[in-house]
């Protein structure tokens, strides 16, 4: 089966040129696909049923197949997919008052970094998921708002995976996001743990799309104990990629930082995070943690993420704290597909 949401443009028109149809065709499709957004072949009106009875026939729209799908009392969609080899990777949908419709999307089935406090680092790693199957997770999401009269605004590659671990396809997907599915650069934001030649690459790209780092704490004891990958890069190593990033991009960076009550919320950490970022074009995005049964810790409460934000803001730091979305489902990276192996443990192997 042809997977039409695998072929550009160009492909997509010698497809239905070798199938006997008029070059317009393919354009007519295209609309289909990725202006109207349609989840069906059925559903492209305009095209003869000649045709759509072939494309149901010897094509798909996308390979993902729907294992689960929880929504939250704040209207959080968290969609858990089944690939064609059986690997599950999971993509949420978030809706904010300001009329953003986020997705966050997975980049690997599992992930290799270990971070200790992830879902997904707790499960270990995978593969590597193709452009496409990256690509695909926002146009459902699209296609769902679609068929509500709304329009996907956003994307974050912030799901299970490390991004720049799998670099070339994150960044096929990316412009495929901006190219195909209309999201402007500046609504896209790729997060990586801190692999330092990948961010120097990234550097190099010359896109306007946003980049944020998964810090997390601000010295190495603390933060290797964290996240092992700083024992390879540690912070004075990704400090100066951040540092080179933003002098040849002009670009601000996101530092992503979790709140753990008595670890990563503490005066010290604050002092410590402000004497490490003072003067540097970044924001802070602080989000209470989402507890998982791998690890121990505790979310901060408001009276500590308060006081740590005044604490960073007097080194001229400037900080939000993130609401939690879908916290009463399983709205963490990696815990809706543990929750499901838990429940079945013949998926265990994935």
């Amino acid at each position: 089966m042809i997977n039409l949401y695998a072929l550009s443009k160009d492909e997509l028109t010698e497809l239905l040129t070798t199938w006997g149809e008029p070059p317009f065709r393919a354009k007519q499709v295209w609309a289909w696909l990725y202006d109207k957004r349609v989840s069906s072949m059925d559903m492209m009106q305009n095209i003869p049923a000649s045709l759509r009875e072939r494309l149901k026939a010897e094509a798909t729209l996308g390979t993902l197949s729907l294992a689960t799908e929880q929504v939250s009392r704040d209207g959080t969609v968290k969609r858990l997919y089944r690939l064609p080899d059986g690997q599950l990777i999971e993509s949420v949908l978030m809706l904010y008052d300001d009329d953003r419709r986020t997705a966050c999307i997975s980049t690997q089935a599992g992930c290799a970094m270990g971070c200790v406090f992830c879902a997904t680092g707790q499960m270990g790693f995978g593969r590597n998921l193709s452009a496409t199957e990256i690509f695909e997770q926002a146009v459902y999401f699209a296609q769902l708002l679609q068929a509500e009269g709304e329009r996907l605004s956003n994307v974050v590659l912030m799901g299970m995976g490390e991004p720049f671990h799998n670099y070339d396809a994150s960044l096929t997907a990316i412009r495929r996001l901006m190219d195909d599915l209309g999201i402007g650069a500046r609504h896209i934001t790729v997060s990586t743990v801190g692999l330092v030649p990948q961010i120097r690459r990234f550097a190099d790209e010359g896109l306007q799309v946003r980049l944020a780092i998964s810090l997390h704490a601000a010295t190495d004891e603390e933060r290797s104990a964290l996240l092992p990958v700083n024992k390879r890069w540690n912070l004075a190593a990704l400090m100066q990629a951040c540092r080179e990033y933003i002098g040849k991009t002009g670009r601000r960076i996101t530092f992503e930082w979790a709140l753990i009550h008595g670890k990563t919320d503490t005066e010290a950490q604050a002092h410590a995070l402000g004497k490490l970022l003072s003067g540097m074009l970044c924001h802070v995005n602080a989000i209470p943690l989402n507890p998982t049964k791998g690890y121990l810790g505790a979310p901060s409460n408001l009276q500590a993420a308060e006081r740590f934000q005044q604490i960073l803001e007097s080194y001229g730091v400037s900080m939000s704290v993130r609401v939690r979305r879908g916290i009463d489902i399983d709205a963490g990276c990696g815990q809706l597909k543990a929750s499901v192996i838990a429940i079945s443990p013949q998926d265990n192997a994935l």
